[in-house]
């Protein structure tokens, strides 16, 4: 499966603030990726020829984005599981259009611009964590500045390409 993320550039606290939440609260992933903004999410491989030419005729400038809220996503029953994303407010919109350049038919899920902190058993014990992550670390500001091209086998991540943006093909 193929992925288009963009990397958050963040001060070093804050990167290591996500770094360690998302080490903690989502272990999974977090050994195999830091924290990220998805903008493609799971496409077939041999969808690669069209997100190089997409990324190639991108014409997004670098953006600064703030994190200043927490949402919890609750898995359909009879799971009680949740994820917790951290969601800008400044930012969001680049966002958005860098999703709807890299993804020309809609998914099926409404996208919002969030970078996973992380996925909990339960509902409450994601609620918790989001009161404690929303006094303790944000908002964080950072920017991006570019994108990369990934591809996931299993537990492997492989980038294929990286894009920065402002960067003429």
């Amino acid at each position: 499966m193929l992925y288009v993320v963009a990397w958050p550039v963040l001060a070093e606290a804050d990167d290591t603030a996500l770094h360690r939440l998302r080490a903690q609260y989502h272990p999974r992933e977090a050994g195999m990726i830091g924290p990220h903004f998805t903008l493609v999410f799971g496409v077939p491989v041999d969808e690669e020829p069209r997100l190089r030419r997409a990324l190639d005729g991108l014409a997004a400038r670098p953006f600064w984005f703030m994190l200043d809220r927490l949402v919890r996503h609750d898995m359909a029953p009879p799971s009680r599981a949740a994820y917790l994303f951290a969601v800008p407010a400044d930012g969001e919109a680049k966002l958005m259009a860098l999703y709807e350049a890299l993804n020309p038919v809609p998914g099926s899920i409404p996208f919002e611009p969030h970078i996973t902190l992380g996925l909990f058993d339960h509902a409450a014990d994601a609620e918790q964590i989001a009161r404690i992550v929303q006094r303790q670390h944000l908002p964080m500001r950072g920017r991006v500045e570019e994108l990369a091209l990934l591809r996931r086998d299993g537990d492997r991540l492989e980038t294929l390409r990286t894009t920065r943006l402002g960067a003429t093909g």
